[in-house]
């Protein structure tokens, strides 16, 4: 972690109806990587390997016309996505989100040939966020809007980009159309699981915040996640890492598991309901641990890195929220 990051935490349970929770995950639109840590767990849960192999193929369209993303049948139908190796600080970029809006992160040149009104990232900056809400009535075919930005995307600053693209909702059928006209590749995310013996953690882990250090305790889980020693001494100035201090005995068997790809909320709501149900029952581990990264080149980048879902069997919840520093 960023050591200009804030940490936000917060604690709900999942029986509470104005829990925030859904409103937390929705921030954070694109996600390249989600985690599960699994403390005194004997097998990997087959309901957990289910929901992640179950998350939605995604697709890499190359040179992409960003005209094509005013297309309502992609905005309105369940498709959203992200331009593919654009960097957010030196390239144009651009995101659909699920909502339907249509973010751009443009530099000063192409934004004052675009000709739509936006907003500059920072004071004096040199770059520009425009954001279209595609859904708005003056965005239809035809519309005031609609025809200012596609003379715009078409004329003016006629961009073409790599873009990732994944449906939600039941929005597979939304991209058939536009996959027959272009170059593009079908992935599904990555599902991996790893044992962990002899994994000592911290104590006691509960979803009161009093009770442990949250600063300490996901340092230890990222060094967890790393596969990096937690016994490592710091004694050595160049590579040492000094881990929080553990107090569990150690547990025979731990897994952590993973998924890698265009990651999006819905897939993080079902993975965490199944880990509700799984922890529900008896035996089950005293906690998880879920840990979702975001894309680091997306314009939310400044608002969310990452966070950590502690979940317990009560179903108490705590939330961990990286932030950094503007």
């Amino acid at each position: 972690m960023s050591s200009r990051t804030f940490l936000h935490c917060e604690t709900s349970s999942l029986l509470q109806h104005n829990n925030r929770l859904c409103a937390h995950l929705e921030q954070q639109p694109f996600n390249y990587k989600v985690t599960v840590l699994l403390p005194d767990c004997g097998c990997v849960p087959a309901q957990l390997d289910t929901a992640l192999k179950s998350f939605q193929s995604f697709y890499l369209v190359r040179k992409l016309p960003l005209y094509e993303l005013l297309d309502k049948h992609l905005s309105q139908g369940g498709v959203c996505g992200l331009s593919y190796k654009t960097h957010i600080e030196e390239d144009n970029c651009a995101f659909l989100k699920p909502n339907g809006h249509l973010c751009l992160s443009l530099d000063k040149d192409s934004y004052e040939r675009l000709g739509i009104e936006g907003k500059a990232c920072k004071p004096k900056s040199s770059r520009y966020v425009v954001v279209v809400d595609l859904t708005d009535s003056s965005m239809a075919p035809g519309g005031r809007g609609y025809q200012r930005l596609i003379s715009g995307l078409t004329s003016r600053l006629p961009l073409k980009m790599d873009f990732l693209l994944a449906p939600h909702s039941g929005g597979r059928d939304a991209l058939e159309l536009l996959l027959s006209r272009y170059d593009w590749s079908q992935h599904m995310p990555e599902v991996s699981s790893r044992l962990l013996t002899d994994l000592t953690c911290p104590a006691p882990l509960t979803s009161d915040l009093h009770s442990y250090d949250p600063l300490s305790f996901l340092e230890w889980l990222g060094a967890v996640q790393a596969d990096i020693s937690r016994a490592n001494a710091a004694d050595s100035f160049l590579s040492s890492l000094a881990c929080p201090q553990e107090s569990v005995a150690s547990s025979p068997s731990s897994f952590l598991l993973s998924a890698r790809g265009l990651l999006l909320p819905e897939n993080v709501t079902t993975l965490i309901q199944q880990l509700r149900h799984f922890l529900e029952r008896p035996h089950s581990p005293p906690w998880a641990a879920l840990t979702v990264y975001g894309f680091a080149d997306n314009l939310y980048a400044h608002e969310r890195n990452f966070y950590t879902l502690m979940l317990f069997p009560d179903h108490a919840y705590s939330l961990h929220l990286a932030t950094p520093a503007s």
